[in-house]
């Protein structure tokens, strides 16, 4: 096997790992895709797919980032969650990977109604309804922000893949 047939074999690992790192916490998607993007062209010596569009899709990949913090921040905040259900949401999908899929759907809402429950008794408010709004809003932002990564992923591979081809 030749080092550009090595090259273009780990750029689509971590084109594949990016995807799956759209809905697995654990690993930073958009980011791993962008880096399979880039590898695969420059080991192509940028002839198929210009530079101009990289700095495009790294651009995407960063606005991504923010908007996914942001998102997530804002909707939480709506909702009116405190820090410690953003947290706990974090870490429910963190513990929810090693129960499959049902644990990756549940962890991240458990965590969020676990986290306010345990900030509203902290602040002698205890509301068993408020943290489970808090959990389903919590969990309804991370599932949207996943479908919007998983989207942006697809389409940055897809036009990648017809600018090769053109």
């Amino acid at each position: 096997m030749d080092s550009q047939t090595l090259f273009h074999l780990i750029a689509v690992l971590l084109i594949i790992s990016g995807i799956l790192g759209t809905f697995l916490p654990v690993l930073p998607g958009l980011p791993l895709v962008f880096a399979g993007l880039l590898l695969s062209a420059w080991v192509d010596g940028f002839a198929n797919v210009h530079w101009g569009w990289l700095v495009f899709f790294g651009l995407v990949t960063a606005l991504s980032l923010l908007l996914d913090i942001w998102v997530g921040a804002a909707g939480a905040k709506k909702l009116g969650a405190s820090g410690l259900a953003t947290w706990g949401a974090l870490i429910g999908t963190v513990i929810g990977l090693f129960f499959g899929l049902p644990g990756v759907l549940a962890g991240p809402f458990i965590g969020a109604a676990i986290g306010e429950l345990i900030h509203r008794r902290s602040v002698k408010k205890h509301d068993l309804g408020a943290a489970t709004k808090v959990g389903i809003g919590t969990w309804l932002g991370l599932m949207v922000g996943t479908v919007m990564k998983l989207a942006l992923a697809f389409a940055m591979v897809g036009m990648f893949v017809l600018l090769w081809w053109l």
